[in-house]
């Protein structure tokens, strides 16, 4: 018996990893995305697809999966380094650097879709505690999915990028949050509550504290004694060590082991051996990924998905429309402009893996019966399985929104000009340095990603045309090769430097006056090819200071030449602290 079910183990592993090298590489080949190519080789492979008509071809059950649960085991270690790697992903940088849209936007879009979709089940007849977990099942995104879709898009640096970045970051914040409560409520429906939950609170809290305490003093100590035995296979063995060890913790505190992988993955994530970690784990992380989404498509079946087609399709409307427009409100209230906002919040609108989680959870912690569970899984795949189209649709309305708004996207009469000024932002900053340029004959051209602020400005005469700077055919397109001078006055730093690396591209010799922050986002910018560099914070206390001199009545010529002695110093400072 056991000799059997090792055969069919393997046979079943066999079978994964014949999708993972044949069949996903045929779909990726067809334009689907490698995470969706998984979730649709489950379903073809799986129980309710192929492997149902296993008893009547025989060689079918060779080339098929036909007990769901015999991947269960890869699906859970998929689970586990699907959170090990959202955590690693979470860094104290990136949400300071993103801390508007992390903070600002992803706080508003997932307290509103949970409210709203929370709500909705509500009104639908679910308890309010299964209410609750449908919505926070539904707010989250597909990080996975999405990331891949940009990356192959090229799109991770750009504005669209790092906006659906940004809340997507707030989301992974919040899934050690919700795993914990998922397991207290769980917990609290199985027995008394009181006591129950207390308990688990208890456990949940002590569980918590080793592993913090663990990864803060004893962590770093035993990475280097691995790195130190030039070992890369040590530092993987004690890499899975403090993953699947944090994980069996939290489980046995009666929360979750994806919960303890989260929390190792965040752990690591602040140590220097960060980036070596993602280096060795990048050849094993879609397939670690993969054998999530495969369970995940053998999960869903065809004939009930049939039967149940009008819930599923309302669901799915319902999801989306309700989570595009809290998603593109959020993104305008962290003023994001609305280009970008339109198509990220396309991206974002779909459920998230994270949703099978916590249904899963639920069923199995009788929150949720098995039809609702059933149908709650059905709507969050549908919706990933079509990001992809939702992306494109959400991209092609943007581009319609720059034509109907911004005229002249990228205008071909400049490309041939030669001896002009660019200035890439027409902000005030922008404008302020046009006006002054434009009375010494300057040739000024503009580029702005505001579609309202480049259809204002062409309404008054100026030559602004709508395009994001960070593109090289953009600024081909208004003669970067012939500029005579290149001016970056942008609020967004990453924006910035960007910018600026595409024009050195561009221009090796040309250039490029910046406008920085701060003294480090100008060292920044220096490094990455900036002639010369203004910080914000310098300028301004420079100029309050002259006013008060004025006030206290000293000469102006007196104001000017202690403003330039301090101006030369400062900025000294500025580049070698």
């Amino acid at each position: 018996m056991a000799d059997g079910q090792s055969t069919e183990l393997a046979k079943d592993f066999l079978v994964f990893l014949g999708a993972a090298g044949l069949l996903v590489p045929i779909l990726r080949w067809a334009k689907l995305p490698t995470i969706i190519g998984f979730v649709v080789a489950g379903l073809v492979l799986g129980p309710y697809g192929l492997a149902r008509f296993a008893e009547d071809i025989a060689w079918l059950k060779y080339l098929t999966i036909s007990d769901a649960h015999s991947i269960e085991p890869f699906g859970e270690l998929g689970v586990l380094f699907l959170l090990f790697i959202l955590g690693l992903e979470v860094s104290i940088e990136k949400l300071w650097a993103l801390r508007r849209i992390v903070f600002g936007s992803g706080f508003v879009q997932t307290a509103l879709s949970t409210l709203l979709i929370g709500l909705a089940a509500a009104l639908l007849g679910q308890p309010p505690l299964a209410a609750l977990l449908i919505g926070l099942g539904f707010c989250l995104s597909s990080t996975a999915i999405v990331m891949e879709l940009l990356a192959e898009r090229r799109q991770i640096a750009t504005k669209v990028g790092r906006a659906s970045l940004g809340v997507l970051l707030f989301q992974d914040l919040l899934v050690a949050p919700i795993l914990i409560l998922i397991g207290l409520i769980t917990l609290g429906a199985s027995g008394s509550v009181w006591g129950t939950l207390t308990l688990a609170a208890l456990q949940g809290v002590a569980a918590i504290a080793i592993i913090v305490l663990i990864g803060r003093f004893a962590l770093r100590p035993a990475l280097h004694l691995a790195s130190r035995s030039d070992g890369r296979a040590f530092l993987m063995a004690l890499t899975l060590l403090i993953v699947l060890g944090a994980a069996l913790l939290t489980e046995a505190a009666g929360l979750s082991l994806a919960l303890g992988a989260f929390l190792a993955g965040v752990l690591l994530g602040e140590t220097e051996f960060k980036h070596q970690m993602e280096v060795d784990l990048e050849p094993f992380k879609s397939l670690l990924l993969g054998l999530f989404f495969m369970s995940v498509g053998m999960s869903l079946n065809l004939t009930v998905i049939a039967n149940m087609f009008p819930n599923i399709f309302i669901g799915v409307a319902g999801v989306i429309g309700v989570k595009l427009l809290v998603s593109f409100g959020a993104l305008r209230l962290g003023k994001v402009d609305t280009v970008t906002s339109i198509e990220t919040a396309s991206l974002l609108a779909p459920s998230g893996e994270f949703a099978f989680i916590i249904f899963g959870a639920a069923l199995s912690g009788g929150v949720l019966d098995e039809q609702t569970a059933t149908l709650l899984a059905a709507i969050a795949g549908v919706s990933m399985i079509i990001i992809p189209l939702l992306g494109a649709i959400g991209a092609a309305i943007a581009r319609s929104y720059s034509r109907r708004f911004a005229s002249d996207k990228t205008p071909p009469d400049y490309s041939a000009s030669q001896g002009h000024i660019i200035i890439a932002g027409y902000g005030r900053v922008g404008r302020a340095f046009a006006r002054i340029l434009v009375h010494e004959n300057a040739e000024i051209v503009a580029l702005d990603a505001n579609a309202t602020r480049v259809r204002k400005a062409k309404s008054e005469g100026w030559s602004v045309f709508f395009g994001d700077a960070t593109r090289e055919e953009i600024l081909s397109k208004v003669g970067a090769e012939q500029a005579a001078l290149f001016v970056v006055t942008v609020d967004d730093g990453d924006a910035a430097v960007s910018m600026v690396r595409t024009i050195r591209k561009i221009r090796p010799s040309g250039a490029i006056l910046a406008r920085a922050k701060d003294a480090e986002h100008a060292m920044t910018l220096e490094q990455a090819g900036a002639s010369y560099v203004v910080p914000d914070a310098i300028e301004a206390g420079l100029q309050m200071a002259g006013r008060a001199l004025e006030d206290f009545g000293i000469d102006s010529d007196a104001v000017r030449s202690r403003l330039a002695i301090e101006r030369k110093e400062a900025y000294q400072n500025a580049a070698t602290n």
